[in-house]
């Protein structure tokens, strides 16, 4: 929106048709916001602001290649634990519980119930924790949206030790088929929210006795 504003655009309605992820849900208020006059000296600071921002995320970029550059000695680690055989292990939640980052099974009365996690590994589950810290505060991606989700909930040492279950599920599908990595984005949660949420609401209007049809907002 930035950049079509400084190109010269001033239609709230098509700036607004550029929003992303969550702002898609809030296009009547993204349009409000930006009704109004951009005039020359506005585009000469967000002109500023941008060419800041651009030198900042280039400075991130080098940063994190140096961050994995010093996190390879950890890769090797987990592969020195693991090996790369993945037929030892049943499963990756086998996997998992051997490296000591599966949450307990402790139920009463057929609820499942929050538990310690078993000791496991130590070297293994140590290189884990640093690979997700790492990951977490560095890395726009997947794993980092699930740590941040996670640690809203139930706090960041249980959130690093959730992703870093995800982290091993994640290395041992990897090596169990021989296939290169694809994330799957930070917006991924946003998808899923966004779809539940359609799910309930055409669900409730539904057994109010409506027929719904969904429209996407791009079609007129």
């Amino acid at each position: 929106m930035l950049e079509a504003l400084l190109a010269g655009e001033e239609r709230p309605e098509l700036l607004a048709d550029l929003a992303r992820g969550r702002l898609r849900a809030k296009l009547p208020q993204v349009r409000q916001a930006l009704e109004g006059r951009v005039q020359a000296q506005h585009r000469v600071l967000l002109r500023h602001v941008l060419a800041h921002l651009d030198f900042i995320e280039q400075h991130l970029y080098q940063l994190t290649q140096e961050i994995e550059a010093a996190l390879t000695p950890m890769t090797d680690a987990i592969i020195a634990e693991i090996g790369t055989d993945m037929r030892r292990f049943p499963s990756a939640k086998r996997l998992a519980s051997w490296a000591g980052v599966c949450p307990g099974n402790r139920q009463s009365a057929g609820k499942r119930l929050g538990g310690r996690t078993t000791n496991g590994n130590p070297w293994l589950r140590a290189a884990l924790g640093e690979v997700t810290w790492s990951l977490a505060h560095t890395a726009n991606s997947y794993l980092a949206a699930q740590y941040h989700r996670f640690a809203r909930r139930i706090g960041k040492h249980k959130a690093i030790v959730a992703v870093s279950h995800s982290l091993l599920g994640i290395i041992y599908h990897l090596l169990a088929t021989h296939s290169a990595y694809s994330d799957l984005g930070p917006d991924y949660f946003d998808s899923l929210e966004n779809d539940r949420l359609q799910r309930h609401y055409v669900r409730r209007l539904e057994q109010l006795g409506f027929a719904v049809t969904l429209t996407s907002p791009q079609t007129t």
